[in-house]
């Protein structure tokens, strides 16, 4: 048993939790004003970090440990799409660097299946990075008017109302 591992990989359940339920928060709103494209970003990246709880729950398991389901944090209740960007680049952020220092650890426990476990979550960390960045630089390049296009590209869609 490794409880070096096991305490770091509930950590990061309970980083990737808070993430789920923070990019469904802001999944719900983005397609409730319209931004669908960004909608499904948010809900995508909400989908994998539960992929990330499992990783994490199944190396748990592996290693005789309890998974404890708890969340670091609440949501942040956030609409503005530039700052939603903004918290979740903040988070990846955070995530690609306790993960790479978590992975070290594990590897100076001689737990390399551990190891293995966190770089493939900051490679997925570092892609989601990537991705919010992306679309803050849209948004910078092109203004209020790349949400307004993904509003009305949402809108095409849509039957018109009976008469």
């Amino acid at each position: 048993m490794h409880p070096k591992s096991i305490e770091l990989l509930n950590k990061a359940i309970a980083d990737e939790i808070m993430a789920v339920h923070q990019y469904m928060f802001f999944h719900f709103h983005c397609e409730n004003q319209g931004y669908g494209q960004l909608s499904n970003l948010f809900m995508r990246t909400a989908v994998e970090e539960m992929g990330h709880v499992e990783r994490c729950a199944e190396r748990i398991l592996f290693l005789g440990g309890e998974v404890e389901m708890v969340t670091s944090g609440g949501v942040q209740k956030i609409h503005d799409p530039k700052a939603m960007l903004e918290l979740a680049r903040k988070l990846e952020e955070g995530s690609v660097q306790d993960y790479n220092k978590w992975a070290n650890e594990c590897s100076a426990n001689a737990d390399s299946g551990s190891k293995k476990v966190f770089e493939g979550l900051v490679d997925d960390e570092e892609r989601h990075y990537s991705q919010y960045d992306l679309e803050m630089e849209k948004i910078h390049k092109f203004g209020d008017q790349y949400l307004a296009l993904q509003s009305m590209e949402g809108n095409k869609g849509e039957a018109a109302p009976a008469a």
